[in-house]
């Protein structure tokens, strides 16, 4: 089993909880939903959502997953796991909110 992980504001979550998946913003933008690896979270979490506040860090269990994942260099030339699709729901095993610390 293997599990990667979903940043997301509790707002935008919020909207896609009573219908069947999940649509990331980016997947309209750049054809799919970003994703990390445990050990990518933290560096993620500091580079893209400083100032959020509160996020919600989604657990996904890859082999439940319907849409097509590919794990795929970054510009930087780190590999990152993307789904190119909808998330379902029953994919997301664990939802974990996090306060993020804003920085002035």
């Amino acid at each position: 089993m293997m599990l990667i992980y979903h940043v997301v504001l509790p707002e935008v979550w919020e909207k896609f909880k009573t219908r069947p998946s999940y649509q990331a913003a980016s997947l309209q933008t750049e054809g799919f939903i970003h994703c990390s690896f445990e050990k990518q979270l933290d560096a993620v979490l500091k580079r893209y959502y400083r100032n959020a506040g509160k996020v919600l860090i989604l657990t996904i269990e890859t082999e439940k997953l319907k849409s097509k994942l590919v794990i795929e260099p970054s510009t930087g030339g780190e590999d990152f796991p993307h789904i190119y699709g909808r998330l379902n729901h029953n994919a997301v095993v664990k939802i974990v909110e996090r306060a993020i610390p804003k920085i002035s």
